[in-house]
Parts: C-alpha cells; sequence; structure tokens
C-alpha cells in the first residue's frame, strides 16, 4: 500500500483525488495539506506541509507554484518522493527543482494523462517520418473561458516533443496577422481557443499534399488528469533520487 501526503487537497483536482484513491485498493491518503479547510476528509489535514507529521511514501502536489520551494524543503528533508502537479514553475524553480531531484526523486510533467504522455511519444515517430516529407505541421487547442495562458503548457510540450525529434528546427508561430506572407517550411503555427467549459483539447495536424494525418486528444473530465497523478505516485513511491516524468510511468 502507496500512502501518499496530498498537497492541495482541498483544491478541486485534491479532492478528485481523494475519490479516485478511495476506489483503488494500492493507494491511500495518509494526510493532506491545504491553508483551506473546508472539506471534511477521511485523513487529517495541516494548514502547511511544514506541521504535517504523518509518515507518507509520496506526495502528490496539486496547488500552486508557489508552494513549491516548502514542498521541495520537506521532500528532501524527510527523503519522500515528490509528484509535481503544479504548473507556472519559474526558470529560477524550474532550477530549485532539479537541484532537488538530486536528493529525492521528483516526477514533474506538463499534463499528467496518461493519453497525452503517450501522445507525446506517437508525436515524435511521426515526426520523424511526416516531416522530411514535407508535411506542414500546425497545432490547435482549445481549452475553457477562465483559462489564464495562451497557448497552453500542454500545446508546448506537443510542440517541444516534435521539434526535439526534428532537432529544433522549427520556429512557433503565434499570430498570423501581422505580415502578409506565405507560409515558412520551418514554422509550426500554435493556435488557442477559449470558450465555453471546455477541459481540454489538443489537435496536431500533419497537412501533406492531398493527404492530412490528424493527432487529437480530448479530455472528457479533469479526472484524466487526476488518474495520471494517481499512477504517477504509485511508480514513484521507493524510486531513488533522481528527475522522472509520465514516460517512466507509461514505460514505453
Amino acid at each position: 500500500m502507496v500512502n501518499v501526503l496530498m498537497h492541495g487537497c482541498n483544491g478541486r483536482m485534491g479532492q478528485m483525488i481523494t475519490g479516485l484513491v478511495k476506489e483503488d485498493p494500492e493507494i491511500t491518503i495518509a494526510a493532506g495539506v491545504d491553508k483551506f479547510q473546508e472539506p471534511q476528509n477521511p485523513y487529517p489535514v495541516f494548514d502547511s506541509i511544514g506541521k504535517c507529521d504523518v509518515c507518507a511514501d509520496v506526495v502528490i502536489d496539486f496547488s500552486t507554484a508557489a508552494a513549491l520551494e516548502e514542498v521541495l524543503a520537506y521532500c528532501v528533508e524527510k527523503q519522500v518522493p515528490a509528484v509535481l502537479c503544479s504548473t507556472g514553475y519559474s526558470e529560477e524553480q524550474l532550477g530549485k527543482i532539479a537541484e532537488a531531484s538530486e536528493k529525492t526523486a521528483i516526477l514533474k510533467s506538463a499534463n499528467m494523462s496518461m493519453g497525452i504522455n503517450l501522445l507525446l511519444k506517437l508525436l515524435k515517430d511521426a515526426a520523424k517520418v511526416l516531416s522530411p516529407a514535407g508535411y506542414d505541421i500546425e497545432l490547435v487547442e482549445r481549452h475553457h473561458n477562465q483559462k489564464l495562458d495562451a497557448p497552453s503548457g500542454t500545446a508546448l510540450a506537443l510542440a517541444d516533443s516534435i521539434n526535439d525529434a526534428m532537432g529544433g528546427q522549427y520556429e512557433y508561430v503565434y499570430d498570423r496577422s501581422q505580415v502578409r506572407r506565405k507560409r515558412e517550411k520551418k514554422e509550426m503555427g500554435i493556435s488557442a481557443v477559449r470558450g465555453g467549459t471546455i477541459v481540454g483539447e489538443h489537435e496536431v495536424i500533419f497537412a501533406g499534399v492531398d493527404e492530412v494525418i490528424e493527432f487529437k486528444h480530448t479530455a472528457f473530465s479533469r479526472s484524466v488528469f487526476g488518474k495520471g497523478a494517481v499512477e504517477a505516485a504509485k511508480f514513484l513511491a521507493g524510486k531513488p533520487a533522481g528527475m522522472y516524468d509520465m514516460s517512466d510511468v507509461i514505460q514505453f
């Protein structure tokens, strides 16, 4: 049985993971951390991770980037692995994550969905075949009207996956309205749609002469991110220090 410390337990994703864990016999939440104490949880909740005195095998952090230093300090001191699900880390914070991974196991992913992480692998293989054959590559991502950033971190991760496979030859283009010219062969357009309650949709288009190949992932519920975080926690518990990602969990 894997014992989890759920950091950000009273947030939307923390509560979703709490529900998912109830149905999984291999994992349990030993304690939670959240400064907001309103929901009633079947485990003790502390208002800061430093006050937590419950032993855990792994931390799942679904809070905010602002809490990163406290989480890393706790995990390094207690030698507890951490699954980092928050987004919006600065370059300085990414450096601190790398430093912490030298002392304990850290898993960080731009998107916790198992499907998205499989897509990252598939896109690399597709790009190696289709890019040399002259196919143009475009990405379209769609999210709800409350999302603040554009393009999404997941869209950039998908683009980076393709670009890494092709040696970094593509330039990302986010807006073509200011320039009147034909599309360059080595540009990759990334478009963002915001509306309604769309949880998340990412489409990658390989457009060739007389044919189009599309890869598409649609999240109908945020539970796909919670399920990925739970699988990541089960994988990471007991692992040696180092930096991990969801490709290690899926084990291609």
